[in-house]
């Protein structure tokens, strides 16, 4: 067994000559402890906010998404396509067109991007848990039905309980523009608002309107055979990473195949590099503390230096007594990062099951209070880090020691 640890264990605990090392050790240890514990609850706050966000997008993104590679058509009656419904894995196959048209009441009128669905949207996504007035219906049996975001319908003044329908215009795709009889170049249709969705997501929320399929097919000159996407739902325990590689093997490189993430692929990319600039950030002022650390073995070094002329009598070289010294500065980084480490997962979890810290005032935002997700790879990087930057430290000074 190495001597060097325990030696450095002794150098550690044993009360030294100058009170000021003793003072100076406990502070580079706090230091490393506090920004190891700040480093974790930044990188769980921010998972939190993510898993949170990602739950308002589920709302309304299919699990799978299917889009051609080039252009806007598929066509449902293509053999790749019609081998979708011979899979086990997929419950619910519904085609979609998404086109903007723009729309108009009482005189106001604002561009939206109209999504057209069959019958079978409201078991493809949780739409129903998102409607915040009125229903959710695109078809009552008599007349054309739509549902709106929340930030839509303020533009334009409607809510789910007006009469008056929602008159949109949609430019025809297949015939000449006629500058003498511009009305002539728009598909026109009156529909009546049948409730308002909130996402909490601009993009949803300020541009979306659901209408049905057939009417969609009707504005924008598509025929019954045709959609801008397919989006599906999988039967309940279905493995999605493999359904999506059987899918992208069926279909080919004709048409993108997305999951949730690759949907909102943008998003989750700035997410990522938010998180992670900030936890730079911490490094650097993690960096910051370790000088302390620098500071501490350089006067341990002085205070001991009748023990490591000792040391060197009794045969010790020097790379072991520059081990002493190393394992001595990294058994201070080791600690501040083990009582960091502890403190920072049981400020999560309080956080995660009591809420503590509020949003604001606890009632004027989406989430009451600060969203938390500890992950282990976080933690595990955290340390990593915390280590490495220890060591770092500790070399700077050992690697000095003269016997």
């Amino acid at each position: 067994m190495r001597i060097e640890p325990h030696i450095a264990w002794r150098y550690l605990v044993a009360k030294k000559r100058q009170n000021a090392i003793n003072i100076i050790s406990g502070i580079s240890c706090l230091a490393v402890a506090v920004v190891t514990a700040a480093m974790i609850c930044v990188l769980s706050v921010m998972n939190g906010f993510g898993e949170a966000v990602e739950a308002m997008f589920s709302q309304l993104d299919a699990e799978l998404r299917i889009t051609p590679a080039e252009g806007k058509e598929i066509l449902l009656d293509d053999e790749r396509i019609l081998t979708l419904y011979d899979m086990p894995d997929i419950a619910i196959i519904a085609p979609t067109i998404e086109e903007t048209a723009l729309i108009e009441f009482h005189g106001r009128q604002v561009p939206a991007l109209l999504k057209g669905v069959d019958t079978t949207y409201q078991q493809l996504t949780a739409i129903d848990s998102i409607i915040i007035d009125g229903n959710y219906a695109v078809w009552d049996g008599a007349f054309e039905r739509c549902v709106m975001g929340v930030g839509l319908a303020n533009t334009i003044g409607i809510s789910a309980h007006f009469i008056s329908p929602v008159h949109i215009y949609a430019p025809k795709r297949h015939e000449r523009v006629n500058m003498l009889r511009p009305d002539e170049n728009f598909n026109t249709k009156g529909i009546f608002i049948a409730g308002v969705f909130a996402v909490n997501q601009t993009q949803y929320d300020d541009t979306y309107m659901i209408i049905s399929l057939p009417l969609a097919q009707q504005l924008f000159d598509y025929d019954y055979t045709q959609a801008t996407a397919i989006e599906l739902r999988l039967r309940d325990g279905a493995s999605l990473r493999k359904v999506q590689k059987q899918i992208r093997a069926a279909l080919g490189s004709d048409f993108v195949v997305l999951n949730r993430y690759e949907q909102q692929a943008d998003f989750y990319r700035i997410q990522m590099i938010e998180k992670w600039l900030t936890a730079l950030l911490l490094v650097f002022i993690l960096l910051i503390a370790s000088f302390n650390i620098i500071s501490s073995l350089s006067m341990l070094i002085l205070d001991k230096s009748e023990d490591i002329r000792l040391l060197s009598t009794l045969g010790a070289d020097e790379p072991m007594i520059r081990r002493i010294f190393l394992y001595e500065g990294w058994l201070i980084s080791a600690f501040g990062a083990l009582i960091g480490t502890v403190t920072g997962v049981v400020l999560c979890a309080v956080q995660q099951h009591f809420g503590v810290i509020k949003l604001g005032n606890g009632t004027n935002y989406v989430l009451s209070a600060y969203p938390v997700s500890i992950q282990l790879p976080d933690v595990l990087i955290v340390l990593a880090v915390v280590l490495a930057l220890g060591a770092l430290a500790a070399w700077i000074p050992a690697k000095k020691v003269k016997c």
